[in-house]
């Protein structure tokens, strides 16, 4: 029976990161089940769920100072349950793109949270819009909703909440 260990990792970006710590999930015996991984400013992050027998996940925890020293990453471990991860309700993709301003993660979590919706995946960007230069925002959250929310109420509400931010929103069924 397969354990699972969430690994995060933070560390100054450099090539090699991504392989030299994958060979050595490999050798131990582990799988990559899932993973996230970014480059932030300069540094490289990630988070990855390994899964393997007891023993394999034992020696992954056993191996984390000298990967730490070895990799020059901070690195925090937990174990968890796979089950505890899988979404429960029906998944939606929220996209929401606007002029740069602070607060706008807060309340579109905030407005979901209120709602019993559970973020699942999210992913934002700053950038420069063409030929402007204006600071824009861009948010794709993957949500969970709840099988008896209503769709369209929650629609018309999200709608409505979005246009008194003067956000450009939407909300739809994931496609997978």
């Amino acid at each position: 029976m397969n354990q699972y260990l969430v690994v995060s990792a933070i560390g100054e970006d450099r090539p090699g990161i991504v392989s030299e710590l994958s060979k050595t999930i490999v050798d131990l015996g582990g799988n990559i089940a899932d993973s996230r991984m970014t480059v932030l400013g300069g540094e490289f992050a990630l988070i990855l769920l390994i899964s393997g027998s007891w023993d394999v996940i034992s020696k992954m925890e056993e191996s984390i100072p000298d990967l730490q020293k070895r990799l020059r990453l901070t690195i925090i471990t937990k174990r968890t349950d796979p089950s505890a991860a899988k979404a429960r309700g029906v998944p939606y993709l929220v996209d929401v793109v606007a002029m740069d301003h602070p607060g706008i993660v807060s309340k579109v979590a905030g407005f979901l949270s209120t709602r019993g919706i559970n973020i699942q995946d999210m992913d934002t960007q700053s950038y420069a819009a063409a030929h402007t230069g204006t600071p824009m925002f861009s948010l794709t959250m993957t949500v969970s909703v709840p099988a008896e929310q209503s769709i369209s109420e929650l629609r018309d509400e999200f709608t409505a909440f979005c246009d008194e931010l003067n956000l450009d929103a939407v909300l739809e069924p994931t496609k997978d």
